[in-house]
């Protein structure tokens, strides 16, 4: 069984129209489970947790669910593309349903915050990040919302990135990634309630 996830009542299913996509980001495959570029991933395990439901549906090229996630029914969605082309699969999901990029909400990790701080931003560019760099080109936009939660830097400047972003997290940092987890779908339960600011007001590091 997953670190992050327990038997719970697959029981919060949404019906009808999707008014947000909620996009974790990773990499597909038993060997990246637990590495610090499948923190989006992790962050998804939680929020299935928390509102009892599963993303087993594969569309749009990601593992899918509808989900009622206070009372607004989300696309929730992780892509199988791989990290560089997460945004085949988004852009597919949002074209679809004709969600603009506002309603698309992405969490996925960032190598310059300190491991476990949580930055919620409305819009931006990617960072050096490729999963973002690639939702910006499909979407033509960067005015999506995203949640970053950090992984650390590299402990070495001569460390290749790959491998830090690749590698995988230690016991403790696990249970610091699910405690940021945690922040972060309490967070999305207040931005697609249309609360983004007070979201960035309680819980940004």
């Amino acid at each position: 069984m997953s670190f992050f996830k327990k038997k719970a009542p697959d029981t919060q299913r949404g019906s009808g129209k999707p008014e947000f996509i909620i996009a974790g980001l990773g990499n597909p495959g038993k060997e990246y489970e637990y590495s610090r570029h499948n923190t989006g991933f992790l962050c998804l395990d939680v929020l299935c947790n928390t509102y009892h439901f599963k993303t087993d549906r594969l569309k749009y090229q990601a593992l899918t669910a509808l989900a009622d996630i206070e009372g607004h029914v989300c696309l929730v969605m992780r892509p199988q593309t791989y990290m560089n082309n997460s945004g085949i699969s988004v852009k597919a999901a949002a074209d679809f349903y004709k969600i603009p990029p506002q309603n698309v909400i992405v969490v996925y990790d960032d190598i310059s915050l300190a491991t476990g701080v949580l930055r919620i931003r409305k819009k931006g560019s990617a960072g050096g990040h490729n999963g973002i760099k690639s939702i910006i080109w499909h979407l033509n936009s960067d005015e999506f919302p995203r949640l970053k939660i950090g992984v650390g830097a590299k402990k070495d400047p001569d460390d290749d990135l790959k491998d830090h972003v690749l590698g995988k997290f230690s016991k403790q940092e696990l249970e610091t990634i699910r405690a940021t987890s945690e922040r972060a779908v309490a967070a999305i339960g207040l931005m697609v309630q249309g609360k983004t600011d007070e979201a960035m007001n309680q819980y940004n590091g």
